[in-house]
């Protein structure tokens, strides 16, 4: 009888798998034992045996594809055996559930659409024609909505700080209507449309969406109150649009001058922008501003016409330069171009993101900085490595003296879970490797009862096999503290996200000389700083500072680690 193999879970924080390699295809022989693939998690790239005897019928997963756990992989059989039901049988029915209750309903449906439009018959046709003249709202000839436009890429919504015209006024093309402060500044709105300022939609200070009714302009006496009455604001059908390029702008704007526009939300002014010169300020349109560049002129010797001395678009284009003007600076233009490469996350970083993401967002962090004296330690280290056939780095003794002072603190050994606390009597230390994907945590396990030489071999031989994801999830699980070491890249200080479910973990800089003061004496000296973040549910903070002292005592002076 087949046999269906599903995705296997290979780790205790593993929620999906990529196949990496297939080392049998369909139609070989499976022994026992045999290995099916390897299989990419999110710690390790692992080997996938067999525990049935038989032959490959069916491969669901192909090389590179991801699936999550105990989906469908593999089908292992007797040769030329049916299986056409294990692989189609559980997703044929789900699918055809639904279509039956969803034939059923339309059928319902149907029944007593027709019911009701026999009802409605008679008044259908008066109904059409009100809703006509409801919904059509065509604007007279030469007025404009002008709605809230969208000044910035993430801007949702816009308050109006200023007016600078009122109701009634005459409004040129170019004027400045109004200072909107968006999400990111507080910008000038010019118009681009001359008219009357026949109605404000909202006064100063108000704040509304973007594409809603910002003010209409009009023909002198137009009737603004039944075109605010009809509007309504179709937000995505009809998004007011500002110029994406220079080069379509002035398009946009001479079909306007053609004929009225209806769908006035696709030439929404835009936000203006201003320079500075010795003189003063010089305010222009984006259009004008565009257009004095292609050409090479210089603004602050343009004289505007528009509100407020604005340069428009038609003193760009009758714009004589004299002749004894200064000949203006080149145009940049840039010789490279914006470009990116997209990646794929892999598992491991995917796993990175939740879990680190869960810890911070869920454990409430907190951080213990101090600086240790490292003179002693480095001659400890010097006449330790003296020894034929023995090297420990600092690393090592770090990770010896936290396993001895978490013995007599187990509060900082705890672990945090919903219903419990765990106060751990053995010491288990993760030590943080950097790897091309991410960042593995081997463990180190009873480093309180191994020696120096013994735990420097185990990181060596843990940060080796990380690097080529050998090494196995049995290995990085069951840590009870994390040491994280920096101090090799030059980095003076720096602090860490708590590994869950541990309640601390330990950051670790580089060893610096620099001036320290003992016995009165300004001397050089050695100095190292460490960080330890704590999760204040189970460590508090005079708990860990007595760790932390603890530690400083065998950091300062390593000889008592071998007692």
């Amino acid at each position: 009888m087949a046999t269906v193999i599903n995705m296997p879970r290979l780790s205790d924080t593993m929620e999906e798998g990529t196949v990496a390699t297939w080392l049998k295809k369909v139609g070989d022989k499976i022994e026992e034992g045999d290995i099916l693939a390897e299989i990419e998690t999110d710690k390790a790239t692992m080997e996938f045996e067999s525990f049935h005897e038989g032959t490959l019928l069916y491969i669901g997963i192909q090389e590179g594809e991801t699936t999550k756990v105990d989906e469908l992989l593999a089908v292992i059989g007797e040769e030329g055996e049916d299986i056409s039901a294990l692989i189609d049988g559980g997703a044929s029915d789900k699918k055809e559930e639904p279509s039956e209750d969803k034939a059923s309903d339309e059928e319902d449906a149907s029944v007593s659409d027709k019911e009701e439009d026999s009802k409605e018959e008679p008044n259908k046709e008066d109904d059409s024609e009100s809703d006509k003249q409801e919904t059509s709202g065509e604007l007279p000839e030469g007025v404009t909505v002008v709605t809230m436009p969208r000044l910035s890429d993430t801007m949702e919504e816009g308050t109006v700080a200023t007016w600078l015209k009122k109701e009634g006024d005459t409004v040129e093309e170019g004027d400045i209507l109004a200072e909107i402060e968006t999400d990111k500044a507080t910008m000038e709105f010019e118009s681009f449309q001359s008219g009357t300022l026949l109605y404000i939609g909202l006064q100063e200070g108000e704040t509304a969406k973007v594409d809603s009714l910002l003010a209409i302009i009009g023909p002198e006496g137009t009737d603004a109150k039944a075109i605010v009455k009809n509007y309504k604001s179709e937000g995505s059908d009809k998004k007011e649009e500002t110029p994406k390029k220079k080069e379509t702008a002035d398009t946009d704007k001479k079909e306007a001058s053609k004929a009225p526009v209806k769908e006035e939300k696709k030439e929404a002014p835009v936000a203006t922008s201003t320079s500075s010169s010795d003189s003063g300020r010089v305010f222009v349109s984006p259009l004008a501003k565009a257009m004095a560049e292609e050409k090479g002129i210089n603004l602050a010797e343009v004289k505007g016409s528009g509100g407020n001395g604005r340069v428009i678009k038609r003193d760009i284009e009758n714009f004589s330069p004299s002749a004894s003007s200064p000949a203006s600076a080149g145009k940049f233009v840039p010789s490279g171009q914006e470009d990116f490469d997209e990646k794929p996350n892999s598992q491991m970083r995917k796993v990175i993101a939740k879990r680190l993401a869960e810890s911070k967002f869920t454990a409430p962090h907190y951080y213990l900085n101090v600086e240790f004296d490292m003179a002693n330690a480095i001659a400890f280290r010097e006449q330790f490595n003296s020894i034929p056939d023995t090297k420990i780095s600092y690393n090592d003794m770090i990770v010896k003296a936290c396993a001895l002072a978490l013995k007599l603190h187990p509060q900082v050994n705890s672990q945090w879970f919903a219903d419990k606390m765990r106060l751990n009597n053995h010491v288990h230390i993760g030590v943080a490797v950097a790897v091309e994907d991410g960042l593995v945590v081997p463990v180190v396990k009873f480093a309180n009862e191994q020696s120096l030489p013994q735990i420097g071999a185990a990181v060596r031989d843990f940060a080796g096999r990380s690097r080529t994801k050998k090494l196995t999830p049995q290995e990085m699980e069951g840590s009870t503290f994390t040491v994280s070491n920096l101090g090799m890249f030059g980095i003076e200080s720096f602090t860490s996200i708590i590994n869950q479910p541990n309640s601390a973990i330990l950051s670790v800089g580089a060893i610096l000389e620099k001036p320290v003061v003992k016995n009165g004496q300004v001397v050089a000296g050695h100095t190292m700083k460490l960080s330890l973040a704590c999760d204040h549910r189970t460590v508090d903070g005079a708990t860990g500072a007595q760790f932390l002292q603890t530690l400083k005592g065998f950091i300062e002076n390593p000889v008592t680690m071998l007692v």
